[in-house]
């Protein structure tokens, strides 16, 4: 039996098509010299259907959602500048849509 995928925008709720112009984000870490000077990243790609997969991957739509996406971690990084990598990072739910944590 086949199964068929689909996916929507964590920030606008879109849903993906065959076409468009579609990108993946995530939270990573950049390494300090030592760990509590580690901080937070987030990453940004083109789309890639075998990512698209991974826990705590964001699904973004085009260039406008992910600089929605971008600015609002941004903001919660500016809220908790004292986060480090341990620190859950999450980015805030649009619309009463549920937040998803990044890792």
């Amino acid at each position: 039996m086949a199964y068929i995928e689909s996916y929507q925008c964590d920030v606008c709720g879109d849903k993906k098509g065959e076409g468009g112009d579609w990108w993946l984000a995530w939270v990573d870490c950049f390494q300090g010299e030592r760990p509590e000077e580690d901080q937070p990243l987030i990453k940004l790609t083109r789309w890639q259907a075998h990512h698209a997969r991974t826990e705590g991957v964001r699904h973004l739509c085009g260039a406008r959602c992910a600089g929605t996406l971008m600015d609002r971690w941004m903001a919660g990084q500016h809220a908790d500048p004292d986060a480090h990598c341990e620190t859950p990072q999450s980015v805030p739910a649009i619309g009463g849509r549920r937040t998803q944590t990044l890792s």
